[in-house]
């Protein structure tokens, strides 16, 4: 059953990467896709605009509802817990791929574009830069444990983990969620900003801001004071010129 674990966590992982490459190609309006950001079957706006603050809603749920340590708690009598990370990225992927198959791109025109071909290269590129800074940033955390990988690989060959540390890996020394601000980045680095890729970025940006506030939360009630100080010292989302020297940021667990 051991091997069963381990199985399984690397099909959640390859259906998490699978549904990444989705979201990309879906951003990008890539046209193999045949609904993107901005493509596909139209509806009224009102209706558009509430199926798709509906999936926001599902997915910030899922996500935020999940992660919680009294929701693990409970959730790990149902489910075995070295598999409990990767049950959650599984539940992570499949509602980021119902939200890219049901989305409603709104009958709009473009608020505005970028004309120049180096303007457009300079998007484009913020974006992908987003989507770099969201897998380095995971990697230098521990990218095998974030995603479920780790935990039933180590109980197969019987290893207990220890608690999560606390530390500043890179980046964490500048940002403290240099993911949310990869995804930021990849949200709005678009030369074309339609009506309804700004209601996708404007609440993809309310979820991070929701989802920061609870996770900040826990992390004061993991680490206390030690947290507290690096709050203190080191910017949220965007870096601050002072840069920190010591502190920490918490292991994936």
């Amino acid at each position: 059953m051991a091997w069963f674990g381990v199985v399984y966590a690397l099909l959640c992982y390859l259906l998490f990467a699978a549904s990444t490459v989705w979201a990309i190609a879906f951003l990008v309006n890539a046209p193999v896709l045949p609904t993107t950001i901005d493509r596909g079957t139209l509806a009224p706006a009102a209706q558009a605009v509430a199926v798709d603050l509906g999936l926001f809603a599902l997915f910030g749920l899922q996500h935020s509802v999940m992660a919680r340590a009294g929701f693990k708690r409970r959730w790990t009598r149902l489910v075995p817990p070295p598999v409990e990370r990767a049950t959650y990225v599984l539940a992570s992927s499949a509602a980021l791929a119902l939200l890219l198959r049901q989305w409603h791109p709104l009958p709009e025109p473009v608020l505005w574009t970028a004309a120049s071909p180096a303007a457009r290269a300079a998007l484009h590129a913020v974006g992908g830069a987003g989507w770099a800074l969201l897998g380095a940033s995971s990697l230098m955390l521990d990218h095998v444990a974030l995603f479920g990988l780790r935990q039933p690989w180590e109980h197969l060959r019987g290893i207990n983990r220890p608690p999560p540390q606390f530390r500043t890996p890179m980046l964490y020394q500048q940002v403290r969620h240099p993911i949310y601000l990869g995804f930021l980045l990849a949200f709005w680095g678009t030369p074309d900003m339609t009506a309804g890729h700004l209601l996708f970025a404007g609440a993809g940006t309310a979820y991070i801001l929701i989802g920061v506030a609870f996770e900040e939360r826990d992390l004061l009630r993991e680490f206390g004071p030690r947290y507290r100080d690096y709050q203190r010292q080191v910017g949220m989302l965007l870096p601050r010129w002072r840069s920190l020297r010591r502190g920490g940021a918490r292991d994936a667990d």
